[in-house]
């Protein structure tokens, strides 16, 4: 499917909990095709800007908006008028007793067989596990399993939070290779500890206060 070309504008977003301010006033502005590292001390609301633009919070105040540039189809249309994104949260969230394969078909494009997912999955997992269930597999290979399932599913953009967590360091290359690939023409925004992942993304750092 043909993605048109947006930027997501966020502006002068405010939330707390209670009397916690997490963040006041905070302005950003997002293109399609471009990858940003959000960093910040623990607290400083990376997860809660991540679950915003998804809909799960809203924010106290403030406006999160989408202009295209240019006409195209995006790959849903939901009632909400919400930009089509997919994440990988902190979380792996599988269905333990399904297999790797069929977590992924879940969530996966229409357009793309079992045949075809059953590869994909292969580039990142031993090929021996890709039919077993879930709950068998390590931690790290959990975690290619979620990223795997968010790179083929339907989106205009992918939010990830930590997505690297349990990956060794050569691992951690290939996953970094494949999201690369996968999301070319996509939003990108990646929520990191790691001041190495703005280097190997290629992204653009975003630093909340």
């Amino acid at each position: 499917m043909n993605t048109p070309d947006f930027t997501l504008k966020l502006r002068n977003l405010s939330k707390s909990y209670g009397e916690l301010a997490v963040w006041a006033d905070l302005s950003l502005t997002l293109e399609s095709g471009r990858t940003y590292c959000l960093m910040g001390a623990s607290g400083s609301g990376k997860t809660t800007l991540l679950r915003i633009l998804l809909g799960l919070e809203t924010a106290e105040a403030g406006s999160v908006k989408i202009e295209y540039s240019h006409e195209g189809i995006l790959p849903s249309s939901p009632s909400s008028g919400r930009l089509p994104l997919v994440s990988v949260f902190q979380e792996n969230r599988l269905c333990e007793d399904f297999s790797p394969l069929d977590n992924v078909m879940l969530a996966a494009d229409p357009a793309l067989s079992r045949q075809d997912i059953y590869g994909e999955l292969c580039r990142l997992l031993p090929e021996e596990s890709v039919l077993r269930p879930v709950r068998t597999l390590s931690g790290g290979m959990k975690r290619r399993v979620a990223i795997v399932r968010a790179m083929l599913a339907p989106s205009a953009g992918i939010l990830m939070d930590e997505p690297f967590t349990g990956l060794d360091e050569d691992t951690r290359q290939s996953v970094i290779s494949y999201i690369l690939e996968k999301a070319v023409g996509k939003l990108l925004l990646i929520a990191t500890h790691q001041e190495e992942d703005i280097t190997a993304l290629g992204a653009t750092l975003i630093r909340l206060p």
